[in-house]
Order: structure tokens, then sequence, then C-alpha cells
């Protein structure tokens, strides 16, 4: 069990969001600025099962939120709202940690020092100056890397019930493709969210469609949407105005599909009502299906493998003798079936047929790109062996189809995977002891 109310708090999230905004959901970013170097006690804003949040937490978190708000240039919400939102995804966040570990999750040093690079590169610096950054705004970097360990459980714990899903098979890809919605284009969505709990009674019904109607109704008269959605939204993109981002009419719900397919861009529909709740959704912006154009490049080649009885030079000596063979005018086709160890293309000549720029790695494209049709390569190396390529042609080639078929597998498994996850992540917090001590937001314990 974590032992938070030991914890100390820093004083900024600012930091944390530059470092951290392309990796990272709220939730975590919230967690990872928990620290204020006063190193008091904290008051306690909910119990969360076997742990608590803090004051400290919750504002930290809501510091981050108010300056991506700004960032965009979005209205800010009431402060009560934005509380009651932000503590919401804390509680979620906590959840998930706890259910983690309880499943023996956990984090290596490596895992941690790897995820610290990716962060640093990703903002054009080193390591050292992040450290150097992160100290000077007064968080004491262990606990900066105890809660990026925190994160890649709560991912780890997020990928453990994707895998647990069964696969996406080729009849639902074709029921996909075949439906009248496979080339219409892709909208960029946000959407706000009003829930209504399993079983809810006929009041319980009623008071959420009021509450959407209210939403509605404050939005056709100039709400700003995405202030909305993060004032009154229940979903998982609440914190982020409610933005969804690009999705074709396949990739969503039938009743989402239905509700924004004759909905031109900056227009928002009435509330729709699923088996969660009622939606309220805004198209941004709509653009048509585009077509899929790559290269491919036609060649063949021999290698000569390195293995346990052919050192690297060994390998390199014999592919010279074969390069003076190709020189002295015989047939490459004909060296290929003698002496190439490659066992997919050895017996058709060395034939690697049409294949994209990547299919064979790196140091073979950069062998073809400086050849002209008919030229023959130089020697060189790769992880397998030595080789020598001729160049037989390049072509532009139509993927469209494949690409469309491709994307469609993508965006069902993302769909499945999303309605999995809050699914579970619905179901963590029903089961959950959570008792909410926020002043003005008090909940018995559930």
């Amino acid at each position: 069990m974590r032992h938070p109310i030991t914890k100390t708090f820093s004083p900024r999230l600012a930091l944390l969001c530059m470092l951290t905004a392309f990796v990272l959901p709220i939730g975590a970013a919230a967690q990872l600025l928990n620290t204020d170097t006063s190193g008091e006690i904290d008051g306690i804003v909910a119990l969360v099962d076997e742990d608590v949040i803090l004051r400290s937490e919750l504002d930290q978190a809501i510091a981050g939120i108010v300056a991506q708000i700004r960032a965009r240039g979005e209205a800010m919400p009431p402060q009560h709202l934005l509380e009651s939102q932000v503590l919401e995804r804390l509680i979620i966040n906590e959840l998930q940690i706890q259910r983690a570990l309880q499943t023996g999750i956990r984090i290596s040093d490596a895992d941690i020092d790897q995820y610290m690079v990716n962060i640093a590169q990703s903002n054009g610096i080193t390591v050292q100056q992040m450290r150097q950054s992160i100290e000077a705004d007064g968080m004491e970097f262990g606990e900066f890397r105890r809660n990026i360990g925190e994160q890649l459980m709560t991912d780890r714990l997020q990928q453990r019930i994707i895998n647990g899903m069964d696969p996406i098979t080729d009849t639902e890809v074709d029921i996909l493709l075949a439906s009248e919605d496979a080339s219409g284009g892709e909208y960029n969505v946000s959407h706000i969210l009003v829930t209504i709990p399993d079983g809810a009674t006929p009041q319980q019904i009623a008071e959420a469609q009021a509450k959407a109607d209210d939403i509605y109704q404050r939005l056709q008269d100039g709400l700003d949407f995405a202030s909305a959605a993060i004032s009154y939204s229940e979903g998982q993109e609440a914190l982020q105005g409610g933005l969804v981002g690009w999705r074709d009419l396949n990739s969503v719900p039938a009743f989402f599909a239905d509700a924004i397919r004759d909905v031109e861009p900056g227009e928002i529909t009435e509330p729709v009502r699923s088996q969660v709740g009622l939606h309220i959704i805004k198209v941004n912006d709509f653009r048509e299906q585009r077509q899929v154009v790559v290269e491919e490049y036609n060649a063949r080649h021999i290698m000569v493998e390195v293995n346990e009885l052919v050192t690297p030079r060994l390998a390199m000596e014999q592919i010279v003798e074969i390069q003076e063979k190709l020189e002295d005018g015989e047939d490459f086709t004909e060296l290929a079936k003698e002496y190439s160890d490659d066992v997919s293309t050895a017996n058709i000549g060395g034939d690697m047929g049409w294949f994209p720029p990547e299919a064979y790695g790196e140091r073979v494209f950069q062998a073809l790109q400086g050849l002209d049709t008919g030229e023959t390569s130089q020697p060189f190396q790769t992880g397998s062996g030595w080789h020598i390529v001729e160049f037989l042609g390049k072509r532009e080639t139509d993927r469209t189809e494949e690409a469309i078929r491709n994307e469609a597998r993508e965006k069902i498994m993302r769909q499945k995977a999303q309605q999995e996850i809050e699914k579970v992540l619905r179901q963590f917090r029903d089961e959950a002891f959570v008792e909410i001590r926020l002043p003005g937001h008090e909940s018995d314990a559930g």
C-alpha cells in the first residue's frame, strides 16, 4: 500500500505539461507534480479504497488544467465544476494504480529510465537538462521518477485489458468496409457526455435529460463548447475540451454516426441517447478520404550470411569474389542461385520482387537509392551478412485499398479497446470505496 499522506508537494505544473504533454494523459500529468517542499501534512479531499487524495494533489492538477485551457485559448469553467472534474479524474487514476499493483504489475528502473529518455528527446533536451529543470522548479527528481513508474503501471494495466479482448476478424473488417459509410470521409468531433447509471430510475433519466437539455441550450446561447465540456461532461475527454479527434462513421458507435452524418462543420447536435447516457456532439471539421500512393522498388540480391561457421571477414571475402565474377560478365541470376544464402530468393535468382522502401531495412534502401536502373551495388554489410543488390526499377503503386483495410482493422480495435477500457474503469469506480471530502462536493462512501 502506498502512503500518500506523507508526500510533499511542488509549486508548479507548467513544467510537467511541457515535458509530458506528448505522452501523458491528464491523470498522469496531475500525479507527476504533487510535491511541495514545505513538507507539511495536507488536507484529504477523497478516500479511495486503501489510499487518499490530498488537497495539494488536486490544486496542482487544477493548475495544470488551467494552464492547458489558457494555452488553447478556451473560456475558463467555474472553479467548483473544474474541481469536481479533476478530482474525479484523479480518483480514476488512483484506482488504476491500485489495481495494477494488486494484479502484480511492476515497473523496473530500466523502464523508467527509457521513458525519461523519450520525454527528454521529445522536448529536444537531455535527461540531465530535464533533471536540472525539474529540480530548479522545486521538485524532487526521485518523486518525478516514482510518478512516471505509476503512469507506466496504468498504461500496462490498460494494455492488459486490451490484450484480453478477442482479436479482430477478417469478417468484421469486411462488414465494416461493405457498409455505406466506408468511404464517407472523416469527421473531427468533440462531445459532451451526461451519463445515465445502469438500472436508472425514471427520475434519474429525467434528471439526466434535463441536464443535457440545459447544456444544449447554453451552447445555443453562445457558451463555448470546450468550456462546457470541461465543466459538465462526464466523458474521458472532458478535460481536453471534449475533443475526440478524427473519426470516420465506421469507427464510432451507430448512434454517434447517425447523429453526425449530415452535420456541417461548426454545428452541434441535440442530445442523443446511448446505452451510457446522453451525448451532445460538435463537428469541428470534415475531410474526404485520401488516396494512398507509395513508391515500390524492384531488385535482386546475393547474400553471404554471417553465422557460426562464416565470420564477417570471411563473408566479406566471399562477396568480393562474387562481385569480381559479376564484373567478369557472369550472370547475376545464376550466381545468386549458386552462392546466395537467402533461402527465400536464391532459387529464383535473388529476385526480391516489388517492395516498399522499408521492407528490407534501411541499409538496403540506402544502397538502392544510389543506383541507376540495371546498376549493381558495391558489397555492403547488414546484420544478416554481406550483400550485393541490383536495382531493376521503381514505380508508384496505389495502396489505397490496402491502407483502407488496415485502417478499418485499426479503427475496429480502437473502438473496442476504448469501450472495454471505459467499461472496466466504470467497474473499478462502482466497486471502489470512495468518499469525497471536497467542500461542497461531499459524498457518502460508495
